[in-house]
């Protein structure tokens, strides 16, 4: 597909750049609606991670369209896509790939794994046990995988969207910390509004419209828009904003585990996402302030104290944001 796209040096995108990123985010927008309707906000978190060239985690219970939601953004890009159902019998040669003896050619061969795709659907990952989970860990933070001495690049982009089920415990095990720290964001589906349901049913009883859908944009224009976000200025009043948030969530008195340096980078470059699906090319206090509640929430831990006066993450973490000075600086390239 042609994109028109300008990718040169470190300037910042020009307006020809940011129409292209607004029009094709807007076209697989629209894609993902006729599947998940009534949930902007999900859906426009799940774009915001794929530019940011994040990873998203969708937790919710049974039934919500975590998985349609997961399948409607991979079917809406040309790509690669895998799926892997995350069972408690899953090994991590699965899911990077193994070496396998070739009797014709008496040699090794290595035989890709799950994660060898552009989008990576993982469903119900923590069914799977910590050995398996953690196989993903070296692909989500640095697109490569080891095994046996070698090292395989995984093809850009690299999206791993993954699923989970808060509520049904047995079975299942946790994700460890360093696992949920390589997710950029994690959302919740919710229940539909009324008249969203009803929509669905109208919709949905004859036939699944996921299975209609075609894609509008693909892996190579997917490519060239992430390099575009990367090149949206962040003022040093933005960037000392985000380190503050991330900062006072390690020194609250109501959280055993604060948010990680990974976590602040992962704040400003999901805020930088944001404002260039805005049209801008810098990235507003706003923009950090609206994305911080999916981005930190997954990575704090509160303390014993806090779990028994019934406070949530949640809440302490919005106890924190409101704490902290919002920057306003005179110009946006201050």
């Amino acid at each position: 597909m042609s994109t028109g796209v300008s990718t040169q040096g470190d300037a910042a995108p020009s307006a020809a750049d940011l129409d292209t990123l607004v029009n094709v985010t807007s076209s697989v927008r629209r894609n993902i609606e006729r599947v998940i309707s009534g949930k902007p906000d999900v859906v426009n978190a799940a774009l915001v991670v794929l530019l940011a060239e994040g990873h998203l985690l969708i937790e919710d219970v049974p039934g919500v369209g975590k998985t349609q939601l997961s399948k409607a953004l991979a079917r809406s890009i040309d790509c690669t896509v895998r799926r892997i159902q995350f069972t408690p019998d899953l090994l991590p040669s699965d899911v990077t790939g193994v070496s396998v003896f070739n009797q014709d050619t008496r040699e090794f061969e290595f035989r890709p794994g799950g994660v060898f795709a552009n989008i990576v659907v993982g469903d119900e990952i923590n069914r799977a046990s910590p050995k398996t989970q953690s196989a993903l860990l070296e692909c989500m933070e640095e697109r490569q995988v080891t095994v046996d001495n070698s090292t395989y690049h995984l093809d850009r982009p690299f999206m791993v969207i993954a699923t989970q089920n808060p509520i049904e415990m047995e079975g299942t095990y946790a994700l460890p910390e360093a696992q949920r720290d390589r997710f950029m964001a994690r959302v919740s589906v919710g229940y539909p509004v009324e008249a969203a349901e009803i929509s669905m049913l109208e919709g949905h009883t004859a036939h699944n419209p996921l299975d209609d859908l075609e894609p509008v944009t693909d892996a190579a224009e997917v490519h060239k828009l992430i390099e575009i976000v990367g090149r949206v200025h962040v003022s040093s009043a933005v960037q000392r904003y985000a380190v503050a948030l991330a900062t006072a969530t390690r020194h609250s008195h109501d959280l055993h585990l604060g948010a990680s340096p990974r976590a602040t980078l992962h704040l400003v470059r999901a805020a930088k996402a944001i404002a260039a699906m805005a049209g801008r090319d810098f990235v507003l206090p706003d923009d950090v302030h609206g994305i911080t509640a999916s981005v930190l929430t997954h990575r704090l831990m509160p303390n014993v104290e806090a779990t028994m006066s019934g406070r949530t993450t949640h809440s302490i973490l919005k106890g924190i944001v409101e704490s902290v000075p919002v920057p306003r600086p005179d110009g946006a390239r201050a």
